[in-house]
């Protein structure tokens, strides 16, 4: 016997603690699905009212709702059970004008809920097993508190309704009785102040009212006679008159909660209630992202065309600069090849005599004679003959076009996204279409500076091709002449010296190869001027480079100028693209989740309260 007792203690606790367990579980879940389900588009409003009524469910271990006329002594039953005589107001007139829900908590304290409820905590070992409501007198319960009142007689698990022992089943608590009961919960009638009744007068009362209720209602309800005076005075003290607190009548309902508590069936019920209204509406709400879905892919749709025309017109604005580019390289040729045929001309062999006798006079200090009163070199003359400059002229008039091309491209491109855009935020339903934020609309300035400010570069790169080339090559020619004529002058005076000092037999030998020597210096001309046409394209092709990297970084800047007006244009439409993608995303996986925690509770609950194998 004493091992069943102790196995049965065991399974109770074991049913207590499970039973915690589960419902702080399900608190959790639905106090997260209530984070989720109200962003649901689509989702109507009665289904997250639903869970939020599951969720009052599953944060109460056990409702029990006290009701009845004013000065019944609800109040008083309440603060004797919990042995706090002062815990709820009590007197003689209506003192009780809102709803208060009394539960378990570390510290005494009050919470205001909102409207007329309020949440008083208390650390009474009563309250970790059952939650007891304080109604307002009846006279106001179905008029003013009305609806309020009717969400907790929803939610109750019982419903006491308390009359007092002088005034028991009037004809008003008939008709209370009456209403109660069309709720469908169970009724149990307490009826209060019985220690002012004699034992005979009291089953009198007893018996009147079992009969009122078997006549009005068709069947007898439970009937406990008690007396919260006397609860209160078996509990003062700090501890507990086991026999006084019996003879109060209040044990009575410790007994109907232990034994409701007790009974694994019942509490499992209790469990399953709040998990399948949240099932429900958790699928309702799985039902409604799906039906979504379709409006996701539309919106995913948008942005992906979207994506595309952006990548097009980054496409076109990248040839438009590569056009340029080219045209740029293709000036550069052009000068390089003119700029080569003038050096060809400068060192061709057929000048020789013109650039010998230009050599002499720039040896004897008179080479200015020789370029006119211009003063332009003969080099210069001859790049300017061959036009040799012209290309890199028109090298700013090519990057001139540049920009307007580029912005004329993003005017129209922009326009292009805007009315796009606008077509179908114009075409999303209403709900979704007033959540954009902000106007799709074409920029009121456009920013030219990138490729402004590239433009001292280019002219210091022109002038390189121009200047710097020409009078490099000049020296080149003036050194080379010099030497050329220095080379020829001693060829001559190491020839006439050797006519003086060799037999006259030998003079036609010293002749021949004198005039060898100089023919030879004189072949070396057009050689010196291959190496210098070498050289100067060479240079060239260095500016070239510098030129087109110079422009192609302007353009860069200017075109992701341009890609971020296209996409601040319509950001608006973009972002709650954006923003609706994660939110469906973010909702599916955390609905997923809440699906996959309410089976393992459903397991759990099937499992609660029962021995494991090992625990035998």
């Amino acid at each position: 016997m004493i091992v069943a007792a102790e196995q049965t203690r065991d399974l109770d606790t074991r049913l207590a603690t499970d039973y915690e367990a589960i419902r702080r579980r399900e608190y959790e879940l639905i106090t997260d699905l209530l984070e989720v389900l109200p962003r649901v588009d689509n989702l109507p409003p009665e289904r997250v009212a639903q869970v939020r009524d599951a969720l009052f469910h599953a944060d109460h271990p056990f409702l029990m709702v006290f009701v009845g006329p004013f000065s019944s002594g609800k109040s008083s039953l309440i603060n004797a059970l919990v042995g706090k005589p002062d815990l709820l107001k009590v007197g003689v007139v209506p003192t009780t004008d809102r709803i208060s829900i009394l539960r378990w908590g570390e510290d005494a304290q009050r919470a205001a809920t909102g409207g007329d409820v309020e949440t008083v905590f208390y650390p009474s070992p009563l309250l970790k097993k059952v939650s007891f409501v304080d109604t307002p007198g009846l006279e106001s319960v179905f008029t003013t508190h009305e609806e309020t009142t009717r969400k907790f007689l929803h939610r109750s698990d019982v419903v006491l309704l308390v009359m007092l022992a002088t005034q028991a089943m009037t004809a008003r608590n008939l008709e209370y009785l009456q209403t109660l009961s069309d709720y469908g919960k169970k009724v149990i009638i307490v009826i209060n102040q019985m220690d002012l009744l004699t034992p005979e007068e009291a089953q009198t009362v007893r018996d009147y009212v079992l009969d009122q209720s078997q006549a009005r209602l068709g069947y007898a309800p439970e009937v406990w006679l008690m007396s919260a005076r006397q609860g209160l005075a078996a509990r003062s003290g700090g501890s507990v008159d086991q026999t006084a607190w019996e003879a109060s009548g209040l044990h009575r309902i410790e007994a109907y909660v232990d034994e409701q508590l007790s009974d694994a069936d019942r509490l499992r019920q209790k469990l399953s209630t709040p998990l399948q209204i949240t099932r429900n509406v958790s699928q309702a709400a799985l039902e409604a992202l799906r039906a979504n879905q379709a409006a996701l892919d539309t919106y995913q749709n948008i942005a992906e065309n979207i994506e595309r025309q952006l990548e097009a017109q980054k496409r076109e604005l990248d040839r438009v600069v590569r056009d340029t580019t080219l045209r740029i390289s293709e000036k550069f040729g052009e000068a390089a090849m003119r700029g080569s045929e003038a050096i060809r001309d400068v060192f061709r062999l057929g000048r020789a005599g013109s650039s010998l006798l230009r050599g002499f006079a720039e040896l004897v200090g008179l080479g200015r004679l020789t370029r006119g009163a211009s003063g332009v070199s003969y080099v210069r003359s001859a790049f300017e003959r061959h036009k040799a400059f012209a290309p890199v002229n028109e090298l700013a008039d090519v990057v001139a076009k540049l920009g307007p091309q580029l912005e004329g491209k993003d005017i129209q491109d922009i326009d292009d996204l805007v009315k796009y855009a606008q077509r179908e935020i114009d075409g999303l339903p209403p709900a979704i279409r007033a959540k954009v934020i902000g106007t799709v609309q074409a920029p009121l300035q456009y920013d030219r500076s990138p490729l402004a400010k590239v433009r001292a570069e280019l002219e210091t790169l022109e002038n390189a091709a121009r200047e710097d080339e020409s009078e490099r090559l000049d020296q080149a020619a003036r050194n080379t002449l010099l030497y050329l004529v220095v080379y020829e002058i001693l060829l001559l005076l190491f020839g006439f010296f050797f006519l003086q000092v060799l037999p006259p037999e030998q003079a036609p030998v010293v002749l021949v190869l004198v005039l060898g020597l100089m023919l030879l210096g004189l072949a070396a001309l057009p050689l010196r001027g291959r190496a210098l046409e070498a050289a100067y394209t060479r240079r060239m092709l260095v500016l070239q480079a510098q030129y087109v990297e110079a422009v192609s970084k302007a353009a860069e800047q200017q075109i992701a100028y341009g890609m971020r007006l296209r996409r601040e244009a319509i950001a608006p439409l973009t972002r709650l693209i954006e923003a609706q993608t994660q939110i469906q995303t973010e909702q599916l996986t955390r609905l997923q989740a809440a699906e996959r925690e309410m089976v393992n509770i459903e397991t759990a609950l099937t499992a609660m309260g029962k021995r494991s194998f090992f625990s035998r």
